[in-house]
């Protein structure tokens, strides 16, 4: 290895703060990378993390659209339909938001917590969320309303989304308090077709 001699060595830094700004910079980018994403809350589930799905982003002309009068949960790809599943949607006084959103969180084995009661399931068959969860709609104005067995009222944040359900008969109908709900192997397949940013519309 040849050694340069010193009067033609060029300084990596002209003065000590440039190389006080490049030492912090180091120490900074090594610190561990901590999640930053709170628990959110479906109106009557709030899944935490176990598992963060993290993705660079969107899969190109790709989208989803619900249906709630149909109960049908289509993937469209540059307007071609990649698959198609039949939903369950939120009950009268807690409907699914209408509008046009996009993927803004997805959990793997998601641990159910009650917002108003704090009992919480973790990951397993008997868990309201299923395996997965895509949360697409956030709103923090709170809800509030009668669930057919009692008046309930959620403050703070709570988010919509797709998730699966031990309630295998529940797909189909009207009967979630604003989520969608899928059968658990399709809810599987939703996961892995979707990212984060992936746009989602619901029509009435």
């Amino acid at each position: 290895m040849t050694t340069v001699p010193r009067r033609y060595r060029t300084p990596l830094f002209r003065s000590r703060r440039q190389l006080a700004w490049c030492l912090a910079s180091v120490f900074l980018a090594s610190l561990p990378m901590v999640a930053g994403a709170e628990p959110t809350r479906e109106a009557l589930a709030q899944p935490t993390t176990e598992a963060l799905a993290t993705f660079p982003g969107p899969v190109v002309d790709r989208e989803l659209v619900l249906d709630r009068r149909q109960r049908l949960l289509r993937v469209l790809e540059g307007g071609r339909e990649l698959r198609r599943f039949q939903v369950g949607v939120g009950m009268p006084g807690w409907e699914t938001p209408v509008g046009r959103f996009s993927v803004i969180e997805m959990v793997v084995n998601p641990v159910w917590e009650h917002p108003a009661k704090g009992l919480t399931i973790p990951p397993g068959p008997t868990n309201p969320l299923g395996s997965r969860w895509i949360g697409f709609h956030r709103d923090c104005l709170g809800r509030k309303g009668f669930n057919g067995q009692e008046h309930l009222e959620v403050k703070g944040c709570v988010t919509a989304g797709f998730h699966g359900t031990p309630q295998r008969g529940s797909v189909g109908g009207a009967v979630s308090h604003g989520c969608v709900r899928l059968y658990d192997e399709d809810v599987r397949q939703l996961f892995d077709l979707v990212q984060m940013g992936t746009p989602v519309t619901v029509l009435p």
